[in-house]
This record gives structure tokens, C-alpha cells and sequence, in this order.
């Protein structure tokens, strides 16, 4: 599996929700300039993850987005799944009939995906912003926060 560049900046965004978006709802510009994220990219990020009842979007003068549920009831599974993002450690195989080996290697890879997907269902948001956070301590970074 392969985290291309939307899998990465919607981990990015749904992260810096979890810091920013606790107290007011964070505009796509604040979200685009803090994660260095172009900001039409963002956007359409964003509708998916909105239609995947990730964030929910709050409208006028003081509106963005922040997060429909709580960081620890959201798995990294369901953002990647919501971008459009494809867990399949490779490309599909079709196994011969007649070769066993073939067999063993369709088994094999069809019960790593599945333990993939297992575990990108049980890591949670929250989980992740601890990881960054536990991470940047290390460094001795304060607690600005750039994921």
C-alpha cells in the first residue's frame, strides 16, 4: 500500500482539526496555510470527508469545518476509505486454476490485505495525535503543532 499525496494531506487536515477546532470551527484558508496544503486541493478533501460524516461544515463569518465525532471515533480506515484512497498492498491477482502456487500467493496476499485493513480500522485519530505528539516532545518542539 502506497499513501499517495490526498491520503496524506486528509490525515494532515483531520489532525490539524483535532487541535485547531476545539473551541471555533478552522476556514480552509487557516487549514491550507498551517499544513502547507494548496487550498482548492483542501477543499475537495474536505467535501469527501464531509460526505463520509468525518467533519461536518459550519457556515458564515466564524464558519470552516471541525470534526463530527470525537478523534477517538475516527479510524485512519474510514479517512483513507473516504478520500478514495486503495488499501490493496498490490494489484489484483488472478490465480490460475491449475497452479497451486498461484493459489498459495492469492491466499496469502487476500490475508495480509485483510490484516491491513484490520489495522487501519483500529488506529484512531487520537491515537495518531499522540503518536505526533509524543513525537514532537522528543524533539523538544513546542506546542505550536505543524503536522
Amino acid at each position: 500500500m502506497k499513501l499517495t499525496r490526498k491520503g496524506h494531506y486528509s490525515v494532515k487536515a483531520m489532525l490539524d482539526l483535532v487541535v485547531w477546532a476545539k473551541r471555533k470551527p478552522a476556514s480552509v484558508r487557516e487549514i491550507s496555510d498551517r499544513q502547507s496544503i494548496p487550498a482548492p486541493y483542501l477543499e475537495k478533501i474536505l467535501i469527501s470527508l464531509r460526505q463520509a460524516d468525518l467533519v461536518e461544515s459550519v457556515r458564515g463569518v466564524q464558519g470552516g469545518y471541525r470534526l463530527k465525532r470525537s478523534p477517538k471515533h475516527i479510524s485512519l480506515g474510514e479517512i483513507l476509505t473516504a478520500v478514495g484512497e486503495d488499501t490493496y498492498p498490490l494489484p489484483r491477482l488472478k490465480p490460475q486454476e491449475k497452479l497451486a502456487s498461484d493459489w498459495v500467493t492469492f491466499a496469502l496476499w487476500q490475508r495480509l490485505d485483510r490484516k491491513l485493513k484490520d489495522a487501519l480500522y483500529s488506529i484512531c485519530l487520537e491515537d495518531l495525535y499522540y503518536d505526533a505528539r509524543s513525537w514532537q516532545a522528543s524533539q523538544g518542539q513546542s506546542a505550536g503543532f505543524i503536522i
